[in-house]
């Protein structure tokens, strides 16, 4: 009972997070516009890049990475302090360690669902590409920094910024199925680029058709 408590709580407060809507707000604050309105019509920081400036994307992006940390931490230490001061029996150790990874794979799921589908914002939001990042780096920083590479390499090499964060997506799929990883993150990780993938469907029809639009220039 007290894992659900605390899970519950956890996924309410990882929502919250994730649905703060960090590009929306520079839109309004910077130049008064709704970015729904504008550009691929995200709310996320390539949007952002595209209808705000070089800065302004930079800064969402960075606290977008920062939301997915921030889920992930929340998590490891709300568990185990809500266990400690709602249970006259503290929880062993063996029991956080069972326990853990599934706070952290719900508090995960939650911060890229209220990323996507903020809230605030009548459930529309960004693609959950850089909160996501921000998960697996506080996760499992390997799986993050390959993730984070395959996305760079990718950028580099096509300028699509929706092609390069499928890829780091699957990359991030591929690793936490090939190294030793708690069974919640395995599912946090396929569930999440899956996730993340299709959020990106749009994106999909423009790459087959050719018309995608590369870094740097209009949606």
């Amino acid at each position: 009972m007290v894992f659900w408590i605390a899970a519950a709580v956890g996924l309410a407060i990882a929502y919250l997070l994730g649905s703060t809507p960090t590009g929306y707000l520079a839109g309004k604050m910077l130049k008064g516009i709704d970015i729904r309105e504008h550009g691929s019509k995200s709310t996320g920081a390539t949007n952002v890049l595209r209808t705000l400036g070089k800065w302004p994307a930079l800064a969402v992006l960075l606290i977008d990475v920062l939301k997915g940390v921030g889920a992930v931490i929340f998590a490891r230490w709300f568990y185990p302090w809500f266990s400690t001061v709602s249970s006259d029996t503290p929880p062993t150790a063996l029991d956080l360690q069972n326990s853990m990874p599934w706070a952290v794979c719900l508090a995960g799921l939650a911060v890229l669902l209220g990323h996507g589908r903020s809230v605030w914002l009548n459930l529309t939001g960004g693609k959950s590409a850089a909160t996501g990042l921000g998960v697996l780096l506080a996760m499992s920083w390997p799986i993050g920094l390959g993730a984070a590479m395959v996305f760079g390499v990718a950028l580099t090499a096509f300028r699509i910024v929706s092609l390069s964060s499928m890829l780091a997506a699957l990359t991030a799929i591929a690793l936490v199925c090939g190294l030793e990883q708690p069974l919640p993150y395995r599912l946090l990780v396929i569930t999440g680029g899956i996730y993340v993938i299709v959020r990106h469907r749009a994106n999909i029809r423009r790459l087959l058709a050719g018309t995608e639009p590369r870094l740097g220039k209009v949606a």
